[in-house]
């Protein structure tokens, strides 16, 4: 089975940006955003995924999800058909030693609200936090992309 497992983090500042070694811009919609399994199309710059989440663990860090890269055109097709808005973001990619924090600018209604996530390879992984990282909020509903589109436009 795949797992995800992730913390997620609210920003303090901006400085992760002069640290970055990458941004993108994404954007991307859910086909379904049920408690219990979501169904997101997301495009990133030149290249889409399709992908299905499970449903959290009681500490909100793991998941099944299940991701295939799809046709670009495809997935803007597929957007049109996702439920309420949009989600549009800019993504910075931060090393932090063998870390990688990705650090997600949302736009639109969602302005101002900057999230950082780290992949881990098990829940009680040990990384070094940065500076900027500010209140982790792994687990807290309101930060998962599926409730955030629903206040984006």
């Amino acid at each position: 089975m795949n797992l995800e497992i992730e913390r997620k983090f609210l920003v303090k500042n901006n400085s992760y940006i002069k640290k970055s070694f990458k941004k993108t811009y994404i954007q991307q919609g859910f086909l379904n955003s049920d408690k219990h399994r979501v169904v997101r199309i997301r495009i990133t710059d030149d290249t889409a995924f399709i992908t299905i989440k499970g449903i959290s663990n009681t500490s909100g860090t793991t998941r099944f999800e299940w991701e295939k890269e799809i046709d670009k055109k495809e997935a803007l097709l597929l957007l049109d058909l996702c439920e309420e808005r949009i989600i549009k973001k800019n993504r910075y990619y931060i090393k932090k030693n063998n870390h990688i924090f990705e650090v997600d600018e949302f736009l639109g209604d969602n302005k101002g609200l900057v999230i950082a996530e780290i992949e881990l390879t098990n829940e009680n992984e040990i990384f070094i936090k940065p500076s900027w990282l500010g209140k982790e909020v792994t687990g807290i509903k309101k930060y998962y992309n599926t409730a955030i589109s629903k206040k984006n436009s």
